[in-house]
C-alpha cells in the first residue's frame, strides 16, 4: 500500500484515547515480591511508553525491524510491545520456557534486532541461547545482568515520543513463534489489522467495558493471552492485574478478583481439583445436587477460589471434557469453550451465553466463514487470518487455500445451526492392528474427570488395543500405591463400559515423569505435545500391553 493509506495505528489510536481521557485510572498492577505491588496508571504507562519509543529511534534501527520479548507475563511486557509498535518496529515473543538451542534458533530465524529481557526464572541458563552481538535491554524485573542496558537508565536518557511512526494497518505487526502441539516452531506473521479486527469483535462478544479487570496468567507469548488480554484492555481500557507465581495462582485471583477469566482445559481442571481437595468429594457432590444447599456452596467455593464477580469465563487451547463445563456451570460460573489458532488470531469460534451446548465449541464469530473437507478437517476464513510464515512460502501455500481458507489440522463437525463439534487434531488419530479408527480424546476427557489424574494421553497406533499413559497429581503421588490403583481400576472399568470394543483400554500406565514441569512434553500453556509422548514411550508400549496388569507403574 502506497504512502498516503498510512498514519497511527487504530490499536494506538485506542491507547492514545484512554491516556487522555482517563490519565489517573490504574491501567497495569504489577505484584512484586513480599506482597508489595505497583500500580500504574493510564498516563504513567504512556510515558514509559513514549520514553521507550524514543529511545528506540535514537538506536537508528532499520524501520520495521525484528525486536524480540522475552519475559514472563508483567506490566512492562505489553509496555514494551507498544513502544515497539509506537517505534515502527515488528514485535517477536519469545516463550521463556524454551531452551537455549531452541531460543537460539528462533532469535536467528526472526532476523531480530534487538532482545528485551523482562522476568525470568532461568535467566542464566537461557542467556546463553542469545547471540552476544544483539543489545540486551533489560526490564525493570529483568534479572541482574551487567550485560542489560537498564531500563532506568534508557527511560532517564531518553526524550518522550511525541507521534507515534506512520504505519499502514495492513502491514506486519508481530511474528508469533508457536510449535502447539505438532513440532517445529513456525512463526506466525499477523497483521495489526488482523490483531484489531478479531480484538474488536471480542469487544462485542464479551460485552468488555473500562469497567471489567482480568488476570494474565497465560504466557503472553501465546496467542490467546495476546488477544484476550492485551488487545482487548488496548481497546476497552479494562484493568489488568499479573500473576505473581504459579504457586500464588489462586491468591492472585482472590487479589484480582476478575470478570473475565481466561484459561486452558489444565487451569480449569487445577481450579476444580483445588476445590474438590478442599471440600470431600461425595460431600460437594450432595450440596450441589440440594436446590437450598447448592446456591449457598457455590457462592462459598467461587469466594474462596476470587472467581465470584467473573461473569464470562473461557477456555481456549482444546477441547475441554464435557463434565467439567457441566461442574463449572452447576457451580454458577458461566464457562465457555473458544476456538482459534495462532494463525488466525485466536478467532474462529466461541461459546455463547442462552446457546450454551456441553461438547460442542459454539457459533462462528462474526466475519469468520467455516466448512469441513473431504477429510473431516475444518477450514476457516476471515481477516484474522495470517499473513503467512515468516520466510516459509511453501509451508504458507500448503495451509492456505487458493480462496483464503486455513487448514486448521483439526477434525471437526459442524450440525444445521452452525455449532462447530471439534475430535482432536488429525495428526492424533490412529488406527488399531485391525484398522479400526480410535479417536483419543473423548476418551482422555473421561479419564480427565478423576481427581487424582493430571494428564492422559491414548496410544496404540498399529496395536490390538489402544493404553492410556496417565500422571498423577501432587496430592494422588503422596498416597500409597494400592490406594490409587484401587481407584484407577474403577476408573478404566467405568470409562471401558461407555467405550466400543476396539476403544476399550487394555492398561492404564502411570507415568513416573512430571510431563507439568517437562518444556519437551507440554506446551507454555501446559498442553501434551502429543508427538513427543508418542516417541518417548513408543518402545515400551507393547511390553505394557502384554504386562497382564490393568494398571501399570512405570
Amino acid at each position: 500500500m502506497g504512502q498516503e493509506s498510512r498514519g497511527v495505528l487504530p490499536v494506538l489510536e485506542d491507547f492514545f484515547r484512554h491516556e487522555r481521557e482517563q490519565p489517573d485510572r490504574i491501567y497495569l498492577v504489577q505484584p512484586l515480591a513480599e506482597g508489595r505491588k505497583q500500580e500504574l496508571s493510564w498516563a504513567e504507562v504512556g510515558d514509559q511508553v513514549r520514553r521507550f519509543a524514543g529511545w528506540l529511534l535514537q538506536q537508528q534501527l532499520p524501520p520495521r525491524s525484528h525486536i524480540a520479548i522475552l519475559s514472563k507475563n508483567c506490566a512492562h511486557w505489553i509496555i514494551a510491545d507498544l513502544a515497539i509498535w509506537m517505534a515502527g518496529h515488528v514485535s517477536v515473543p519469545l516463550q521463556p520456557t524454551l531452551s537455549p538451542p531452541a531460543l537460539r534458533q528462533i532469535v536467528e530465524h526472526a532476523q531480530t534486532r534487538m532482545v528485551i529481557v523482562g522476568k525470568l526464572d532461568d535467566w542464566q541458563e537461557l542467556r546463553s541461547g542469545l547471540p552476544v552481538s544483539l543489545p540486551w535491554v533489560g526490564l525493570p524485573l529483568a534479572p541482574p545482568d551487567p550485560e542489560l542496558i537498564p531500563w532506568a537508565r534508557l527511560q532517564e536518557e531518553s526524550t518522550p515520543l511525541q507521534e507515534a511512526v506512520p504505519r499502514d494497518r495492513g502491514e506486519l505487526a508481530t511474528i508469533m513463534y508457536s510449535s502447539g502441539t505438532t513440532g517445529l516452531p513456525k512463526g506466525c506473521m499477523l497483521s495489526f489489522d488482523s490483531m484489531y479486527f478479531a480484538a474488536k469483535n471480542y469487544l462485542r462478544l464479551f460485552l468488555t467495558t473500562e469497567t471489567d479487570r482480568v488476570l494474565s496468567w497465560l504466557p503472553l507469548s501465546h496467542i490467546a493471552e495476546r488477544q484476550f488480554i492485551e488487545m482487548q484492555s488496548l481497546l476497552s481500557g479494562m484493568t489488568v492485574y499479573f500473576a505473581h507465581s504459579r504457586a500464588s495462582f489462586i491468591r492472585d485471583i482472590r487479589r484480582a478478583r476478575p470478570t473475565l477469566f481466561l484459561g486452558t482445559p489444565a487451569t480449569w481442571h487445577q481450579i476444580r481439583q483445588g476445590v474438590q481437595q478442599q471440600m470431600q468429594q461425595r460431600m460437594l457432590n450432595r450440596a450441589l445436587a440440594i436446590p437450598l444447599i447448592r446456591k449457598r456452596a457455590a457462592l462459598r467455593m467461587l469466594d474462596q477460589t476470587g472467581l465470584n464477580q467473573v461473569r464470562f469465563a473461557v477456555v481456549c487451547g482444546d477441547t475441554t471434557p464435557t463434565q467439567t463445563m457441566d461442574w463449572y456451570h452447576r457451580i454458577g460460573v458461566r464457562l465457555f469453550e473458544i476456538y482459534g489458532l495462532t494463525e488466525n488470531c485466536g478467532y474462529s469460534h466461541v461459546g455463547r451465553p442462552g446457546r450454551f451446548r456441553p461438547g460442542w465449541c459454539g457459533l462462528p464469530n462474526p466475519g469468520v466463514e467455516c466448512r469441513i473437507d473431504e477429510q473431516g478437517q475444518l477450514l476457516v476464513r476471515s481477516r484474522a487470518t495470517m499473513l503467512g510464515y515468516f520466510k516459509n512460502p511453501a509451508r504458507t501455500a500448503a495451509v492456505l487455500d487458493a480462496d483464503g481458507f486455513l487448514q486448521t489440522g483439526d477434525r471437526g463437525e459442524i450440525d444445521q445451526e452452525g455449532f462447530l463439534r471439534l475430535s482432536g487434531r488429525m495428526t492424533d488419530l490412529f488406527h488399531t492392528s485391525d484398522g479400526r479408527l480410535v479417536v483419543p480424546q473423548p476418551i482422555e476427557h473421561e479419564l480427565l474427570t478423576h481427581p487424582l489424574v493430571e494428564y492422559a494421553c491414548v496410544v496404540g497406533q498399529g496395536l490390538p488395543q489402544p493404553l492410556a499413559l496417565l500422571t498423577l497429581t501432587e496430592q494422588a503421588r503422596q498416597l500409597p500405591h494400592h490406594e490409587v490403583e484401587r481407584e484407577l481400576e474403577a476408573l478404566l472399568q467405568r470409562v471401558n463400559r461407555e467405550m466400543s470394543r476396539h476403544e476399550q483400554l487394555a492398561c492404564m500406565v502411570v507415568i513416573s515423569d512430571a510431563w507439568h514441569r517437562d518444556a519437551e512434553a507440554t506446551t507454555a500453556t501446559m498442553l501434551l505435545r502429543r508427538g513427543v509422548i508418542r516417541a518417548r514411550y513408543h518402545e515400551f508400549l507393547g511390553d505394557w500391553l502384554v504386562s497382564g496388569s490393568t494398571i501399570v507403574w512405570q
